[in-house]
This record gives C-alpha cells, structure tokens and sequence, in this order.
C-alpha cells in the first residue's frame, strides 16, 4: 500500500489520517506541538459540529465524547437597543451538534492515532521539510490550518471573494452561564451595522462550559480586541459589548467567569480559497486540505464540519484512485469533490459578512412565523447545500415559502 504524509494534526488530518490506516495505508503525521502541548495550550476555535460531520467520527470510533453536552437546536435573533429582539425564532436539530475543546480532543485523536499504527513526528515544516516528506513518500498532504506553510498556496481570484478580513473575531471560554428555556442550541444575533454573535454549549478541559464567538464588523464597536491586554481584560470586553448590543445575553451571561486564562482568542484573518497544488522546488507536487485552501470565515460556525468533510472527500478520492500515481489530476480532482460540497458553505458564509438581501430577511421573517421553515433553517446548518437555490435565488425562495404556507 501506498505511503501517505499528512503536514497538521487538526481535525482534518487526524480524521484522514486515521481513516487510512484502517485502509492499510502507511501513515506519517507532522505536528508542531505534542498532546501535552496542545492541552496546555490556548483556544484555537470554536469548533461546533453538526450531525453529518460527528457521523465521520463515529465511522472511525474518533467520537469518544459521544452524547456528552448535545447542542439541541439553533436560535436567530435580531437584539434592539435596550432588550427585546425585532426578530426571533428557534428550532430543534434532527441530530444533536456537539462541541469538543480541541484541547481536550487531538491529544486524545493523537493517541489513537498511534494506537492505530500511524507514525506521529513533531516537527516544524517547510519546504526543506516538505521536500524530504516528498522524497520518503507517494503522497504529501498540506492540513495545516491558518500556519504559514498554508499561505504557500496560491490564492484563487476566481473563488476568493474578500481579499481582506471582514470581521474581528473574538472566542471567550466561560463557566456558570444561565441555561435557555426548552433546550441548548447555538444562539446566533445578528446586530445590524455592528456584527454577530453567538453562543453554545461545549466541553471543555474543566467540564461544561458556553463559548462566546464575537464577529465584529472592522472598524466598528466590536472591534476593539486589539487594545484589550489579559484574560480578565477580554472577558470585561465581552460583557461590555453584550451589555451594549446584545441585552437578553448579557443577561445570561453577567454572573460568568473564564473557564482558564487561555480560554480566549481574538483575530481576524481574510477569507480565502487557494489553489490545491503546491509545486516544490525540486517539482514534487503537495496537495492542500482544509484550511489550508478553504480558509471560511466562522459566522456560519461550519469551520471544523468543513475539515471533516474535506477528509472523508480526501479519504474517497484516494480509495477510488487504486494503485495510480497520485500525480496533479488526481490532486485537483480530489479537492473539487471536496469543493462539490464547500461551495455551497462559502456562498452561504459570503452572503451573511455582507449586508442582507432582501431574500435573505423574507426568509428568516417566515421563520418567525412558521415552525416548518425555521426547521429547515436550522437544519441546514448539518448540510448547508438545502439553502440552495433557496438563500440566493428570490423566486426559489417564492416558491418555497408558498409551499410551506
């Protein structure tokens, strides 16, 4: 069987790596931090899952925490001044989502790993690096994440929309949140000309716990992550801008503490698509995997769902190729049966960071109103593609919203 490097030990290339080696396949892992360094570490994201991407886990045995703090539903909310909402509605999941530290989850993805025959090296890489994988190994894999040997993939114009961040991002890890009514879910508030926010259950290294994800339009009231210095800082800017913009979750929220001082993470990075094929000096070919070439803004919290997904279309892609060289068409069209489904998740997370159609607002009003679309709102958050044509397309959503009448 062939051998297979993966560079990045994340959701993606753990969940790929792990796949293979049940394949027969020879597996090396490179990451740039151990287990422990990882544990020890800060947040790195927020991480929520939907029902689609936990099945992957589950058809490897990687969902070790399964049923533990179930994200029941989604709720949308448009918060005024003052308290109150000028729009609001909920909905269960079919399947519950689920949200796992990553802290508490590739330590343990690690070891299984391991356990499973993978060879595991800690290592920075690049290109000398890349080179020598290259040498020892029929196929190279880039899953690095948002690390700088991603950014040696080229940009694609044609699928890039933004060529600079749309938001300033925040997460804050909090304990002792006030419960919602009914069931958990992913509260999502969407503040006209100031941003979003949204909250969840999760599962932390000290237990359950809610993550606060802030996505601040640049320029704007929440967007001052970069004066903020400490945990205890982060966290008063958090409430302040609850307080301020977001009231009912400030209400929730005011009697909260961190969960650790490495519980926060304040960024902002441009969304962007790249080419899948890195060429090497030496004319090696490597090919990217999850964020490395499919870098999604995370206000449609489809980030790690969108790794899972890339490493079942990988894992695929290579089964169905046999025996072949995994020369450059094998690459791209292993990234466009990927692409098939991410499209779909970045049209989606495009049209939210710019102001909203008029489609847009008719839909999520009639969510308000009836149950059955707010249903299938919610719902599309496991398989994001059931937007389409609806989302973009106003006749589409004509004809959708008659019948549900």
């Amino acid at each position: 069987m062939a051998k297979i490097s993966i560079v990045g030990a994340g959701q993606a290339g753990l969940q790929l790596g792990v796949g293979l080696l049940e394949r027969g396949f020879e597996v090396v892992i490179t990451s740039n931090q151990t287990g422990e360094q990882i544990r020890n570490g800060r947040v790195t994201s927020s991480q929520c899952m939907f029902d689609r991407a936990l099945q992957n886990e589950r058809d490897l045995g990687l969902n070790f925490w399964e049923g533990e703090v179930p994200v029941e539903g989604i709720q949308f909310a448009v918060p005024v001044p003052g308290g109150g909402n000028a729009l609001k509605w909920s909905a269960r999941l079919d399947r519950p989502a689920q949200s796992i530290d990553q802290r508490l989850k590739m330590p343990r993805w690690m070891d299984a790993f391991i356990a499973a025959g993978g060879e595991l090296r800690i290592a920075d890489v690049g290109i000398p690096e890349l080179e020598d994988l290259h040498k020892e190994s029929d196929l190279v894999i880039v899953a690095s994440g948002k690390g700088e040997i991603g950014r040696l993939f080229q940009r694609d114009e044609t699928r890039s929309r933004f060529d600079k961040p749309q938001r300033s991002l925040a997460l804050t890890y909090v304990h002792g949140m006030r419960a919602r009514e009914k069931h958990t879910a992913v509260n999502f508030n969407a503040v006209p000309g100031i941003g979003e926010y949204f909250v969840f259950p999760a599962l932390t290294l000290s237990g359950p716990c809610e993550i606060m994800v802030f996505e601040g339009i640049i320029g704007g009231p929440m967007d001052r992550w970069a004066e903020v210095k400490g945990p205890e800082e982060h966290f008063a800017e958090s409430l302040r801008i609850l307080r301020e913009y977001v009231p009912d979750e400030y209400e929730r929220s005011k009697d909260c503490v961190l969960t650790d001082d490495l519980g926060v993470l304040a960024g902002r990075f441009p969304p962007t698509i790249r080419k899948p094929i890195l060429t090497l000096p030496s004319g090696g070919l490597a090919l990217g995997m999850g964020d490395s070439v499919c870098l999604n803004d995370p206000v449609t919290g489809q980030g790690s769902n969108n790794a899972s997904h890339a490493a079942a279309a990988y894992l695929a892609a290579i089964l169905d190729h046999g025996d072949r060289p995994f020369d450059a068409a094998f690459m791209q069209d292993a990234f466009e049966r990927y692409w098939d489904y991410a499209r779909f998740v970045v049209e989606w997370t495009n049209g939210i960071l710019l102001p909203p159609t008029e489609n847009q607002q008719k839909v999520l009003a009639a969510a308000q109103h009836d149950p059955r679309v707010a249903h299938w709102f919610a719902n599309g958050f496991n398989d994001p593609r059931t937007f389409f044509p609806v989302i973009a397309d106003p006749q589409a959503a004509d004809a959708f919203l008659g019948v549900a009448a």
